[in-house]
């Protein structure tokens, strides 16, 4: 094993106040959105303090932080070398549980407070078709009881409400979950919320209130037993908090802001006018790549990312979609070059230090699917380039949903339509299975479901792999491209 090299933050912790509020502790922002937070501090100063909120779980382990003086590690690993960070930016944890429904609000409320950071996964948000969705029990419930709310984007409302009575003044929310333009997203949850809730605090966040989309990168997988084992080893004490990732990391911000905010710059993000195209590059080139390896590769037997990397046909075949059906469908600034892009992804989808498990990546397909693989095979059909992988990809999660792979290991399922995907995966399989998927409107838009073009390539795909085997049916696409190039 590699010397762990450590490294601690340098600035003062007595000058940090409350100023900024995480809510969704979870592995990744504490790798990321808080890890450029520290290095915000350590090269540009300020007093930009964090709070970090769980809202429906994880009371323990905020206290648990608390106990270890809010300090945890980020330990940045691949093959060759490790860094320990430790991490000193938290100042305070809340949890609703443990702390009371109005923790949360009148922190928002405060006028110290000038930024909230948000990773709340998709499903967070709240919507249908971009608008946000009344039906959803989370929503529903909180409209009746708006004054106590327990959902993310009803505490963000309330929060707003108590700091437009307090004359607070503006506040930016920042999302940083991986889905198109993220902060168009939250906008308009925290809205349409709002408006339900009343009129004129609608039109106050609308005049008071920054909604700056992102783009972050930095995988992060759930930590394991050799990823404790290693946490174990840079803090010298079994019960220290850490989590591990990779050492690349990225944050793309619109450079749109209503309040004060920490030098993001300055630890390295960069900040510009629009953040599409980086976003667009990451959710196809990376994501969709990670997700055809996660159904395929889980489907196959492989356990980790690493695994089907060091598979050369899944080798092959990751390189090819990222530059022959993802990176054609793309529009990205002139200094982007995405051949580097893809030899970069390639370098770090190898990184067996991470053990990233192929059905961690494969939950919530149906939040997924869309913008992963979906939005660059629309592009295809309309320019009648080739898409054979994209099709295995979207054939894979249908084969995934079945439940079980082919060295007969079970396969796990985590996905807010898990009900209704789980009742079509247990009736007939094949075509008619493949039919009542494709109907499924909340995964796939009807226009593309309908259009007969995306109907056969699908089903054709969806044949290979249950026929023919995984590897078989990604061999044959990988040849067709082959053969399409000459």
């Amino acid at each position: 094993m590699a010397e762990i090299v450590r490294e601690r933050y340098a600035y003062d912790r007595s000058k940090l106040k409350p100023r900024v509020l995480h809510i969704g502790f979870g592995a990744f922002s504490r790798a990321h959105t808080l890890r450029y937070l520290d290095d915000a501090l350590d090269t540009a100063g300020g007093d930009f303090g964090a709070v970090v909120a769980r809202l429906n779980s994880g009371a323990d382990e905020l206290s648990e932080l608390d106990a270890q003086g809010r300090e945890y590690l980020v330990i940045e690993a691949d093959d060759t070398a490790m860094r320990a960070r430790t991490i000193g930016c938290v100042v305070g944890t809340l949890n609703p549980q443990r702390d009371g429904v109005d923790a949360v609000p009148d922190l928002i409320a405060s006028a110290t407070l000038c930024l909230v950071t948000l990773t709340i996964t998709e499903k967070g948000y709240c919507l249908r078709n971009g608008q946000l969705d009344r039906s959803n029990p989370a929503i529903s419930v909180d409209l009746e009881n708006a004054r106590a709310p327990r959902s993310a984007i009803g505490v963000l409302v309330e929060g707003l409400r108590r700091r437009r009575e307090a004359g607070a003044g503006g506040l930016t929310l920042m999302a940083c979950d991986n889905l198109p333009e993220n902060g168009t997203a939250l906008r308009a949850a925290v809205i349409a919320y709002a408006g339900a809730v009343e009129n004129d605090l609608a039109d106050w966040i609308v005049g008071n209130v920054a909604f700056p989309s992102t783009m972050v990168d930095r995988i992060v997988p759930a930590l394991d037993a050799a990823g404790r084992e290693l946490v174990t080893k840079a803090a010298g004490d079994e019960n220290a908090m850490g989590i591990v990732c990779e050492p690349f990391r990225q944050w793309v911000i619109e450079n749109s802001f209503s309040a004060a905010h920490p030098d993001f710059a300055a630890a390295g993000a960069m900040l510009v006018e629009d953040v599409r195209p980086y976003e667009e590059m990451k959710l196809r080139m990376l994501n969709g790549s990670h997700s055809f390896l996660a159904y395929l590769g889980a489907l196959a037997g492989h356990e980790t990312v690493a695994d089907c990397m060091a598979d050369p046909v899944f080798g092959r075949a990751a390189q090819m979609l990222m530059l022959q059906e993802q990176a054609p469908t793309l529009s990205v600034p002139a200094d982007v070059d995405l051949d580097a892009y893809a030899k970069a992804l390639m370098q770090r989808f190898s990184n067996s230090r991470l053990g990233h498990r192929t059905q961690q990546i494969a939950m919530d397909g149906s939040q997924k699917l869309p913008q992963r693989l979906l939005a660059p095979i629309a592009a295809h059909l309309q320019t009648g380039a080739p898409w054979p992988l994209s099709a295995l990809g979207v054939a894979g999660w249908m084969a995934y949903l079945r439940g079980k792979s082919e060295t007969g290991e079970a396969l796990s399922l985590s996905d807010p339509l898990a009900g209704r995907l789980l009742e079509i995966a247990g009736g007939e399989d094949g075509a008619t299975y493949v039919d009542a998927l494709l109907g499924v409107e909340a995964v796939f838009p009807q226009p593309l479901a309908k259009d007969p073009r995306f109907r056969q390539a699908i089903h054709e795909a969806y044949r290979a792999v249950r026929g023919t085997g995984v590897r078989a049916a990604i061999g044959a696409a990988c040849d067709r491209h082959d053969l399409a190039n000459g």
